[in-house]
C-alpha cells in the first residue's frame, strides 16, 4: 500500500463558497490589507481589470511565500488556490487554510486530481489563483512555465490575468521565516483569451503551448515593471 500524502484526506469543495467561507476571506483579507499597507505601503496597479462576475484564472509571477496572501488584495471575491501539501501536516493550519478556498496540491507530479479540483472551480464560476511558474522561484528571472494554467483555461474557456509582484523576494526571500519593511507593488495585466477550439469543439495542444507562452511573456513584463516601481529593477537581459 503506497504511504498517504498530506491532503489525501482532503474533499476539495468545488462549489461557491459558503456563508461562513465568505466572511471568514473578508476578515483575513482586511488584516492581509492592512499589515501589507503598515510594511509594504502596497500599490495597486490596473485593479480594475479584475472581472465583478464570473470566472477567471489569476496568474501572478511567484517570488516569496506571502505572494499566496497578496493575491487576495486585487478583489473582494474570494478566489480559490492550491496550496503545497506539507500545509496540511499541521491539522491546524490545514483546516484554516481549507476554510479560506485552499486545496491541496501534491509537487513533483501531474496531480490530475488537482488539475480536475482547478477545471472544477472555474466551470462552477469561482475565480482561481494558479502560479503558472508551479512553485516559488527566485531571481529577476521568470522561469518556464508548466502548461497547467493555459490548459486550465482552455478546457473552461474562461481568460488568464496575468499579474506582476514587485517587492516580495525583498521582503521575505527564501529561507527567511521573517517579514522585512519593503516597498510592495502589484500590477495586474489585460486578460489573455482561451484559445480558439476547433470545429470539432477541440483545442490543439499547439494552442495551449502558444498561450503559455504568451502568458510567460506578459508576467514577465509585469513583473519586471513591479520591480521598478517598487525600487528593485530587474538587471536588462
Amino acid at each position: 500500500m503506497a504511504d498517504s500524502r498530506p491532503g489525501d484526506d482532503i474533499e476539495i469543495w468545488t462549489g461557491p463558497p459558503t456563508r461562513g467561507t465568505r466572511i471568514s476571506y473578508a476578515l483575513v483579507r482586511g488584516l492581509i490589507f492592512g499589515v501589507a499597507k503598515l510594511l509594504g505601503r502596497i500599490t495597486v496597479i490596473g485593479q480594475e481589470k479584475i472581472p465583478d462576475e464570473g470566472a477567471y484564472i489569476l496568474a501572478p509571477v511567484h517570488r516569496s511565500n506571502v505572494d499566496f496572501a497578496l493575491t487576495s488584495i486585487v478583489t473582494k471575491r474570494p478566489m480559490r488556490f492550491m496550496g503545497k501539501d506539507s500545509i496540511w501536516k499541521s491539522k491546524l493550519l490545514g483546516r484554516f487554510v481549507s476554510m479560506l478556498g485552499a486545496f491541496p496540491v501534491h509537487r513533483g507530479s501531474a496531480d490530475r486530481d488537482a488539475l480536475k479540483a482547478c477545471t472544477d472551480i472555474v466551470n462552477g464560476g469561482s475565480p482561481l489563483v494558479m502560479f503558472p511558474e508551479g512553485t516559488r522561484q527566485s531571481g529577476p528571472v521568470v522561469q518556464e512555465m508548466f502548461d497547467g494554467t493555459a490548459y486550465v483555461a482552455a478546457k473552461t474557456d474562461v481568460p488568464i490575468i496575468p499579474m506582476g509582484i514587485g517587492g516580495t523576494e525583498e521582503m521575505m526571500p527564501r529561507g527567511s521565516k521573517l517579514i522585512r519593511p519593503t516597498k510592495l507593488v502589484l500590477i495586474v495585466g489585460d486578460p489573455i483569451p482561451p484559445p480558439a477550439r476547433t470545429a470539432a469543439g477541440r483545442t490543439p495542444r499547439s494552442a495551449v503551448t502558444a498561450l503559455t507562452e504568451r502568458l510567460h511573456e506578459d508576467v514577465q513584463a509585469l513583473f519586471d515593471e513591479a520591480q521598478a516601481q517598487a525600487g528593485h529593477p530587474n538587471p536588462p537581459r
